[in-house]
């Protein structure tokens, strides 16, 4: 993400501080890691949760362990190989029990309750093939009356743990959304009596345990149970060999989630493929998870909480400084790599942490403080807006509010380029227009709207009008890198609008039969270094430039009469505006320095060889050798008439000096 320096404390453009970014994304930081610690206390974000753990558990296509149990299906071949009705006799699973421990089981469960009897031959039979070798199912449920709530146990019959078989609660819990993740916490339950049996480790640490499911209905190795009845002939040599083995209902084509079925059940895979898994699945991946140690703890509520306070910290640093438009591909970015880290506890540690509640938090940070601070830009587009939109051109203005940083309040040292522009005799017009004000009013318009249109136009800033004068300035608070041009093209153009402004005056006062009041502007244009900002009061302020390039601006605007010539322009203008022909007039003193600047005049077009003539007539009067009677002052009145009259003016001062001089040597 881009960033930029630390700003100074941020003033808006009106200079009213405003409260700073930094406290405010403080603010923010502390408020989000509040409220999403509140949310992570409601059932509904819980869900959320585990949602996202059936996702992530199941995100790397987990498979059954190696020697994980065998499952023994009653499925639908057996129930058409066998042709007996459900609930089957029971001497036929003391068969099955006998088969399976001739052919090598260590340990069997059948998931199937026994809890009533049945013929006694066939509950003899069971009874026989019984041993500490077998677990049997139990069942625990809780009957909820008006009056009371009742845990009710159903085990098998005591015929048969007195056989020596042993019972394991099958009950499992299932989630508020209908999906079985928690390990069950019974010490007798099926799965950890079975482990048990087969001799292997069957401890259940303290904690909110949850189980890795290994894969949808049917990922254990399976058999039907016809098969398992005569192994020899039905499956390879040694298949059940140090095996152990689960038996129990399992549909071959497993039910889907909207249908439901018998002793079929909601998993994290359900989730991919909608489909239920059977119980006896169930109870072969609660051992793998008991015996292997796979089972995946649930973090407690404060590691949860400061997962989310460094997330929330973590989004405060990023956005520190500034937001941008990567802000969202940052927090994508982020979120991803929190599912990731999620995973990977999952996987090393056996540890979830969600990573819903950190993510929200980071986003919520981002995402809040890229609101605020889009806030914050429209904000000062519409004070950039309202306070230039007096002194730039629209587009500029459009410009500035675009990019702010363009703009730097506050004092500055920059080059610029000015310009002064003051109307000609303007107090003989007011004098004889003292009884009409409002057509003075309406006259002042009209000279200084096209003006200051044409200024804009150019890229100028409009400092200020004072009376009839305007002055204006390029290169800020916008760069400008060919500023002098600009400024010498908006001098000519005003000039040239002078003229068809005078011809408009002239045919309204003929068509009036009112006296007809010719109006001439004089221009200075002056290039360098000046001090532009806010400057003012508290209270009151303008965006202006202050300097001695300034004052030199303001004196050449004044000087251009004396020169017979409408604009006039100092040395650094005259340097920079390589787009006109700048020719130079004299060096003068103005008031307020103490020394001499030359001065020029600027030309849009000048024939060729002109300028060379000129600037010997320029060289001869500095060298004092120019005479009144020069052909060059007939040749160059008739190549520039712009410049008849500063021509004129020259030659009548050295025939006044000429003059003079014979006097002096009468005298």
């Amino acid at each position: 993400m881009e960033t930029a320096s630390p700003p100074p404390p941020a003033r808006g453009v009106t200079g009213t501080p405003k409260i700073s970014r930094r406290l405010r994304l403080a603010l923010l930081t502390v408020a989000t890691i509040l409220v999403v610690s509140a949310l992570t206390r409601l059932p509904a974000w819980s869900l959320q949760e585990l949602r996202s753990f059936d996702y992530l558990s199941t995100l790397d296509d987990p498979t059954p362990p190696a020697d994980s149990p065998i499952v023994v299906a009653i499925d639908e071949p057996s129930l058409a190989e066998l042709n007996v009705q459900w609930p089957w006799p029971r001497d036929i699973h003391a068969r099955l029990i006998t088969a399976l421990r001739a052919a090598g089981a260590k340990a069997i469960a059948l998931d199937i309750i026994f809890a009533e009897p049945s013929t006694p031959e066939r509950d003899a039979a069971l009874a026989a093939a019984l041993g500490p070798d077998v677990v049997l199912a139990g069942d625990e449920s809780v009957i909820v009356t008006p009056q009371a709530e009742q845990l009710v146990r159903a085990t098998p019959l005591p015929l048969f743990s007195e056989a020596g078989a042993v019972t394991g609660m099958a009950s499992i819990t299932l989630g508020g959304d209908g999906i079985f993740r928690d390990l069950p916490r019974y010490d007798d339950a099926l799965a950890r009596q079975l482990a048990r049996v087969a001799g292997l480790p069957d401890d259940l640490p303290p904690g909110d345990w949850m189980i890795q499911s290994y894969g949808p209905a049917r990922s254990y190795p399976t058999v039907s149970y016809y098969q398992a009845l005569d192994p020899q002939n039905f499956l390879p040599k040694d298949f059940f060999r140090d095996r152990v083995v689960i038996v129990g209902l399992s549909l071959q084509n497993a039910p889907e989630i909207d249908h439901g079925g018998a002793d079929a059940f909601a998993t994290p895979y359900t989730v991919h493929t909608g489909r239920l898994v059977a119980g006896v699945e169930i109870q072969a991946t609660l051992f793998d998870n008991i015996t292997k140690g796979s089972a995946i703890r649930r973090a407690e509520s404060p590691l949860v909480l400061i997962g989310i306070a460094l997330a929330a910290i973590l989004a405060a640093f990023t956005v520190w400084r500034s937001t941008r438009w990567q802000t969202a591909a940052v927090a994508l970015a982020v979120t991803l790599a929190l599912a990731a880290i999620s995973f990977l506890l999952i996987r090393q540690a056996y540890l979830f942490v969600s990573p819903l509640g950190p993510a929200l938090a980071f986003v919520s940070v981002a995402v809040g403080q890229a609101a605020f601070d889009y806030a914050d830009e429209r904000r000062n587009r519409k004070q950039i807006t309202r306070a230039f939109s007096q002194y730039l051109s629209p587009a500029l203005v459009e410009r500035l509010a675009r990019d702010p940083s363009q703009l730097r309040l506050g004092g500055e040292r920059r080059t610029l380029s000015i310009l002064f522009c003051d109307v000609r005799g303007f107090t003989t017009i007011a004098e004889t227009m003292k009884d009409d004000p409002e057509q003075l009013t309406n006259l002042i318009n009209r000279l200084l709207t096209p003006l200051s249109e044409i200024v804009l136009g150019h890229g100028g800033t409009i400092d200020k009008y004072i009376g009839d004068c305007l002055m204006a300035f390029w290169n800020a608070p916008l760069d400008d890198d060919d500023h002098a041009n600009h400024a010498v093209a908006a001098a000519i153009d005003m000039l040239a609008r002078m003229e068809a402004l005078n011809a408009e005056l002239k045919r309204e006062a003929a068509e009036r039969g009112s006296a007809y009041h010719e109006l001439r502007i004089g221009i200075g244009i002056n290039t360098g270094d000046c001090v532009v900002g806010n400057m003012g009061s508290s209270q009151r302020f303008d965006y202006s430039v202050l300097g001695d390039s300034v004052n030199l601006a303001s004196r050449l605007e004044g000087a251009s009469k004396n020169y017979g010539v409408p604009l006039l322009i100092g040395e650094g203008t005259a340097l920079l505006a390589d787009r006109f022909v700048s020719l130079e007039l004299d060096r003068i003193t103005v008031k307020g320095r103490t020394v001499a600047s030359p001065v020029f005049t600027a030309l849009p077009d000048v024939p060729a060889g002109t300028a060379a003539r000129h600037n010997r007539i320029i060289a001869a009067r500095y060298a004092g050798t120019l005479q009144p009677e020069d052909p060059l002052f007939n040749e160059l009145m008739a190549a520039l008439p712009a410049l008849s009259r500063y021509y004129e003016g020259v030659r009548a001062s050295l025939v006044d000096n000429h003059t003079c001089e014979g006097k002096q040597a009468s005298s």
